[in-house]
């Protein structure tokens, strides 16, 4: 009889963890979704800056385009980037 309610205690406990362990995923996958929905409305009103100056490009202003194209691009990498280092730096800190 003890070994039985032992038994299962053991098991209602193991089911609550993975209730409580699913629970927890979900509102960090809510998160984490949330702050990617807001960061790719961001970029992709750059994306189509972007393809609005391609479509523009012609022989007489393919420099200038194609310089303001890269810096687009590079903006995108160093926001990307910052996004990234502090994500490792809020982890290092817990």
């Amino acid at each position: 009889m003890v070994k039985r309610r032992t038994l299962l205690l053991i098991v209602a406990v193991i089911i609550i963890g993975f209730g409580v362990g699913i629970y927890l995923q979900d509102l960090k996958h809510r998160e984490s979704t949330s702050a990617y929905w807001k960061a790719n409305r961001h970029n992709m009103g750059r994306l189509q800056n972007i393809q609005k100056f391609t479509t523009q490009l012609n022989a007489r202003n393919w420099r200038a385009m194609r310089d303001s194209i890269y810096q687009q691009m590079d903006t995108l990498v160093i926001l990307r980037f910052r996004k990234e280092m502090d994500s490792l730096n809020t982890v290092r800190t817990k």
